[in-house]
């Protein structure tokens, strides 16, 4: 074990606030290190500190002669048109034959490793990030959310990376399921203290919490002792016979110290729907096609959601999972088919762009008083309020000011102070801490209606989930085990393709293609020369239109003005819609392919 970074005695200060109180940590060459903490308290500034990218008011940071520092990029380091195989090699100064290797070892191949790496969705650029990380061969890597925007299926592989990876790392994140499989040892930082605890993130949680209640014990048994002591003191003091023994007990209460406890922090309030159970079918889907004009995603949907299920909607990223939400709540029609809400259903929905709609003249708290329809007290709503981070004056903020992450938080605040006896939800933790999330699952479980949702958060969909509906190979169904086996079959067909990878490929043709007919050949290699040209074209599309989305989405976190804002949605659906059916029909050429 080698130490290869060090912060000694390190303070950061923002103005008043100080994030780094004069803390210190070690990072070794052999151990992986989960980082936790809340929202705002610093972490992503100590991994800053530690990169270098930032300075701090007082102490050193220690670098060994032998670090070789790997880091998650979070901007986009890719130039026009690259490929990911060029971007590779340009970034690595590797060999192509090493950079097609390493990629690889990430499922990036094929059309995939010679395509444009700005077509690619937020997910894949991430492989494609460590892939550039691995080939600079680090002895360290530091890691802040590197799950963000990942599937299951990504999350899986870079949980199995970070596994063989033999070298040390810091890992900050959110999930608390992916640092449980990749961290041998847990680093919180809270109050600007830091605390390394050599065990894993649910053991350390577990072990703070049964301090305290240590702790609280401990002190509940001293008040107890000063008090019968304060009382035989009282009742003794004056006399001539026990004078001497009520002076003897004030010195025993003098050394009675209590433990010193930090108030608790901040804690999530959540209040969810009060609403009565009902029974039978909530939803109907019959026979079912969703898609977008001249593209199907998926057919043949035939599947029933039971009042009071909790349904978690899983599939890779691009199988079509907002699409089913958006169309089983009306924002997008079917193209055939039908959908169909039982009687009596209420239906709120939490979308990623729905804050668009929120009164720009209200206050927070005025929009949230208003969706509560005067069924909450001003305390619950600003209980409410907090859990969702406006706390202080951030209450009295009006609408129009507050940015894109902000009026989704809101969203979701008022859709859950609402009356809705259905709740569909499209990842509703994305602005939300670990302990909002947390906090939020275990509302969830209280709820009495019926829940539909996607999330890529494990830990959360474990808690919350009672039934798993698949999208996959345009179809949607219901899966027919719990969530934990559908985890099993997906870290399993993971595991499938790198022992395929491992072993060389594919191997040889079977003997059908050994027997084919010259016409047959002939025939298939026209199509393949057909959809590989198709491909390309797609890719340019989803190049040019991915990156006005992301023009767009930039520009929503900024603006306030309702006018622009409206605009700008109308022409973020249209982009979305574009990249949505492309996206899919990409995917759809590389398996026939083969890619």
């Amino acid at each position: 074990m080698a130490i290869l970074l060090q912060l000694q005695e390190g303070l950061k200060c923002y103005g008043e606030r100080v994030l780094i109180d004069h803390a210190s940590c070690a990072l070794t060459d052999d151990r992986k290190v989960g980082l936790i903490g809340r929202n705002g308290a610093g972490k992503s500034t100590l991994c800053r500190v530690l990169l270098g990218e930032e300075e701090i008011d007082s102490g050193i940071v220690v670098r060994s002669p032998q670090l070789r520092l790997g880091y998650l990029r979070q901007h986009d380091p890719f130039l026009e048109g690259e490929t990911v195989l060029q971007f590779l090699v340009r970034d690595s100064g590797q060999p192509e034959w090493k950079c097609g290797e390493v990629a690889g070892r990430f499922e990036i191949k094929n059309d995939y490793l010679n395509g444009p790496v700005r077509a690619l969705s937020g997910g894949w650029q991430t492989r494609v990030k460590l892939a550039a990380l691995l080939l600079h061969d680090p002895n360290l890597l530091v890691l802040d959310e590197p799950t963000n925007f990942l599937d299951l299926r990504t999350q899986i592989l870079l949980e199995h990376f970070l596994k063989s990876f033999k070298g040390g790392a810091l890992i900050v994140s959110h999930d608390r399921t992916f640092l449980n499989d990749t961290c041998d040892d847990t680093l919180s930082l809270s109050r600007g203290e830091l605390t390394l605890y050599p065990g894993k993130v649910d053991a350390f949680l577990a072990y703070e919490a049964e301090r305290r209640a240590q702790d609280e014990r401990t002190n509940a048994a001293t008040q107890s002792k000063r008090r019968q002591l304060e009382r035989f003191i009282a009742k003794n003091r004056a006399g001539a016979n026990t004078a001497s023994q009520a002076r003897s007990k004030a010195k025993q209460l003098e050394r009675l110290e209590l433990i010193e406890i930090d108030a608790d922090e901040a804690t999530a309030r959540i209040r969810v729907p009060r609403v009565e159970p009902r029974y039978g079918n909530a939803l109907r889907c019959h026979n079912l096609a969703m898609g977008y004009p001249g593209r199907t995603i998926a057919q043949d949907i035939t599947l029933d959601i039971e009042h009071g299920q909790r349904a978690v909607i899983v599939g890779d990223n691009g199988q079509g999972k907002t699409t089913f939400l958006r169309t089983v709540v009306g924002s997008l029609p079917p193209l055939s088919g039908n959908v169909k809400w039982g009687h009596g259903c209420d239906v709120g929905v939490y979308a990623q762009h729905v804050y668009t709609s929120l009164p720009e003249d209200q206050t927070v708290e005025e929009y949230l008083l208003a969706c509560t329809a005067g069924e909450c007290t001003l305390q619950e709503v600003l209980n409410v309020a907090g859990g969702f981070l406006f706390r202080g004056t951030d209450i009295k903020k009006p609408v129009r000011v507050l940015s894109g992450g902000e009026r989704a938080r809101a969203c979701l605040a008022g859709l859950l102070l609402g009356r809705f006896n259905v709740l569909v939800l499209d990842e509703p933790g994305n602005h939300l801490d670990v302990e909002t999330v947390e906090a939020f699952a275990q509302a969830l479980l209280t709820y009495k209606g019926t829940l539909i949702f996607t999330s890529h958060d494990r830990h959360f969909v474990e808690r919350v989930a009672t039934s798993v509906i698949e999208v996959r190979d345009s179809r949607v169904v219901n899966y027919p085990g719990a969530y934990d086996s559908y985890l099993y079959r997906i870290e399993q067909e993971v595991e499938a393709g790198e022992r395929e990878r491992n072993q060389g490929g594919k191997g040889k043709p079977g003997p059908a293609r050994a027997q084919e007919t010259k016409e047959e050949r002939t025939a298939r290699n026209r199509r393949e020369f057909e959809l590989r040209n198709e491909s390309r074209s797609l890719e340019r599309k989803i190049e040019k239109y991915g990156a006005r989305k992301k023009e767009i989405e930039a520009q929503l976190q900024e603006i306030s003005d309702s006018k622009e804002m409206l605009a700008l949605q109308a022409e973020l659906e249209k982009a979305s819609g574009i990249l949505d059916t492309s996206e899919a029909r990409w995917l759809e050429i590389q398996e026939e392919l083969g890619a």
